[in-house]
């Protein structure tokens, strides 16, 4: 993929992963309904991510798959916060959310689980 998808283009991408294959006019639909947006908005923003390499059209009918995952692309951003927020640590990103409300048990287990995981 070449190039950072912007906010507005995640919003269509999280339509593309979550109804794929999917019409263009569908895509359109679903995010008047979710963002207001207008027909001629949707469609910039879905050819936008066509030329980032982003996601495929294919024909007939204007139909859209992710040509990325929405993992690789959630990890992508994280990195790119915790680069510029965070200094490049993760463990300060960690600290900063566990810092932000009191996590309940199921919470805490869950997070233990992953961390096994990791090490």
């Amino acid at each position: 993929m070449s190039g950072k998808l912007q906010d507005a283009e995640l919003k269509v991408m999280n339509v593309i992963w979550r109804e794929q294959p999917v019409k263009a006019s569908v895509v359109v639909k679903i995010l008047a309904g979710e963002t207001g947006w207008n027909m001629n908005t949707t469609y910039t923003l879905i050819k936008r991510c066509i030329a980032k390499g982003a996601v495929e059209r294919s024909e007939p009918g204007f139909v859209c798959r992710a040509l990325v995952s929405k993992e690789d692309v959630q990890r992508e951003e994280t990195d790119r916060l915790i680069d510029r927020i965070f200094d490049g640590s993760a463990d300060k990103l960690f600290a900063a959310l566990l810092g932000r409300k009191k996590l309940s048990d199921e919470e805490i287990q869950k997070l233990r689980v992953i961390i096994g995981e990791l090490e």
